[in-house]
């Protein structure tokens, strides 16, 4: 380990993101698994598969804070994606079995995606009954939330996608989603949440290049989509209540342990950092498709905190806990010590397939994530 981070002592963290931290999803045990997969047969019904996801979710809970995380999430347990289930229970957005499916790297095939065929807008408590069920099922660990990004909505099928009758203008469009998450957002709060992710993929995919060409090819105005975004956010976030913190998480795919974008948060850091209002940035750094961290020196110093996902989710090698803290030193350089944290760069099953893991594994990793966190940090 490095002098500066071998010396380093800061205190414990007394709201989140904590040092040692995770994005948010977890492989589905089989029984779970299971019971989703007589569900979809029709021979389970609604109630019998939440019985099981309840069990699941309280095991996966207790899990967690077995191993000394601080902040614990239902594993995205009743969701079969991390971003459609939420987004198309917005008024006006549904989910569909397109013809052409996104491809992520190795040919591997997503199978639905969004359309936007009305008026966006929030007025079902998409999920906020079930960040209720973990806020009643922790004993010491904050419950978190995760949601996906409004981007979201925007990015995945573009103006092609949003029905032109009710959008025949594109800004009427943001606007009516920045409200829906706004509301969204407070509705969370006065359910008494208090950390809150937004799952922010498209402002990392923008710094690929070839993502950037195809969103050009299919006939999407890129200039300024960056700043669209960031409004949308700041939208957003304004709807939080006070004492909640909001991160958001950064990454560039990952279905089955594959991925779609490459390229560092350079062409992004200014307005990710400076711009959107968030207090945390969950940020993928498991390989160099992330790029270095000299994007981290646009961070404000005193408050902001950037989660460095050092420990990759998408396969069960267990990292050293040496080679972890030298890239910990590194990311010091340019961002002070008690800004950083550690995570695995995603959760572990972005969809309910999940990676190509054991559970076990996966366990292993946010182990290790908290004993580096107290190994550097002093405490979790």
């Amino acid at each position: 380990m490095s002098a500066s981070v071998q010396a380093a002592s800061t205190a414990p963290r007394t709201r989140p993101p904590f040092r040692a931290d995770h994005v948010g999803s977890l492989l589905r045990p089989k029984a779970l698994q299971d019971a989703r997969a007589r569900w979809k047969q029709g021979a389970l019904d609604r109630d019998g598969l939440r019985e099981v996801e309840d069990r699941c979710i309280r095991a996966a809970i207790a899990r967690q804070e077995e191993i000394g995380l601080r902040a614990a999430t239902d594993g995205e347990y009743r969701r079969a994606y991390w971003h459609y289930d939420f987004v198309s229970g917005l008024d006006g957005v549904e989910l569909y079995v397109p013809e052409q499916k996104i491809q992520f790297q190795g040919g591997v095939p997503l199978g639905h995606a969004l359309r936007v065929t009305g008026r966006i807008g929030w007025s079902k408590p998409v999920m906020v009954e079930d960040y209720r069920f973990v806020a009643g099922s922790v004993q010491t660990a904050m419950p978190k939330q995760t949601i996906p990004s409004p981007s979201v909505v925007h990015f995945r099928g573009g103006r092609r996608a949003i029905d032109t009758q009710t959008y025949p203008e594109m800004e009427p469009f943001f606007a009516d989603l920045g409200e829906a998450y706004h509301k969204a957002v407070a509705a969370f709060g006065e359910a008494g949440c208090r950390y809150l992710q937004l799952d922010e993929v498209n402002l990392a995919y923008l710094c690929d290049p070839a993502q950037v060409e195809s969103l050009k090819a299919r006939g999407e105005h890129v200039e300024g989509l960056v700043g669209i975004y960031a409004d949308m956010l700041n939208r957003a976030i304004a709807g939080r209540v006070p004492g909640m913190t909001i991160s958001m998480h950064l990454c560039r795919g990952n279905f089955r342990s594959t991925w779609v974008a490459q390229g560092g948060y350079e062409p992004v850091a200014e307005v990710l950092f400076n711009q959107i209002d968030a207090d945390a940035y969950f940020m993928e750094y498991d390989t160099d498709r992330a790029g270095g961290f000299e994007p981290l020196r646009f961070v404000p110093r005193g408050h902001k905190v950037v989660v460095l996902g050092l420990v990759t989710s998408k396969t069960g090698a267990l990292e050293s806990k040496d080679e972890l803290k030298r890239r910990i030193d590194a990311a010091a350089k340019y961002l002070p010590l008690e800004q950083l944290a550690l995570s695995p760069q995603c959760g572990f099953a972005s969809t309910e397939e999940g990676n190509t893991l054991t559970e076990e594994e996966q366990w292993a990793k946010l182990r290790l994530c908290v004993e580096v966190a107290r190994e550097v940090w002093g405490s979790v």
